[in-house]
């Protein structure tokens, strides 16, 4: 999936240098004159999020870049924001920051400073969407699985031995070793400890 990085500007001039700026970089840059219309577009694909970044302004009219920002948050769409501020606006900035906004730089900036801070926030939301979609996968294998497999799979992720889970759950030994080569075929791990550290990774069990 390609990354965006989504320029949010009421200055046309700005907005459309950085757009040359990061088209120059070989990255898909899309620009939009105001949080409103930001807002809209990014409501027309929710939640198919994909891979992005923000760059806001944190001065505009008639919806302000703070007030973006928290939209975003409300929508709990997972993009990493980064603010671009006045030196008057710099207090306000830092508080984004402190609610979650993945960082701020002060204008005028330089170029290169601002393509470093985007691509590590690149990387970063590259690497949401990975967790995203592993933690789906994990989900789907778990309703996959029987409610047997289920209860031997939290004897599993408890550390038990297959004789014990086998006095637990009242059956044979020989019958844990079938429910836990199914378990480790539908979950895609090759071992009790993985299986336990990938369901406590995302708390799904």
């Amino acid at each position: 999936m390609s990354a965006s990085i989504h320029i949010v500007d009421d200055d046309a001039d700005f907005r459309d240098g950085l757009a040359w700026l990061f088209d120059s970089r070989g990255h898909q840059a899309i620009t939009w004159p105001g949080g409103d219309s930001f807002l809209d577009g990014v409501r027309a694909i929710a939640p198919g999020w994909g891979h992005a970044v923000v760059l806001l302004d944190i001065r505009m009219e008639p919806l302000s870049g703070l007030s973006t920002f928290e939209a975003l948050k409300a929508m709990a769409c997972p993009w990493p924001t980064l603010f671009l501020t006045g030196h008057g606006d710099v207090s306000m900035a830092v508080t984004a920051v402190k609610n979650g906004a993945w960082d701020f730089l002060e204008k005028p900036f330089q170029n290169n400073v601002l393509v470093d801070k985007v691509e590590q926030a690149l990387a970063a939301a590259a690497a949401r969407v990975d967790e995203t979609q592993e933690a789906a996968r994990l989900r789907q294998a778990l309703a996959s699985l029987s409610p047997r497999e289920l209860e031997v799979l939290d004897e599993l992720i408890q550390g038990h031995y297959n004789k014990t889970i086998a006095d637990h759950l009242d059956i044979t030994p020989r019958t844990v070793e079938f429910h836990r080569a199914n378990i480790f075929e539908k979950m895609a791990v090759t071992s009790a400890v993985e299986l336990a550290h990938k369901l406590g990774r995302f708390g799904l069990r």
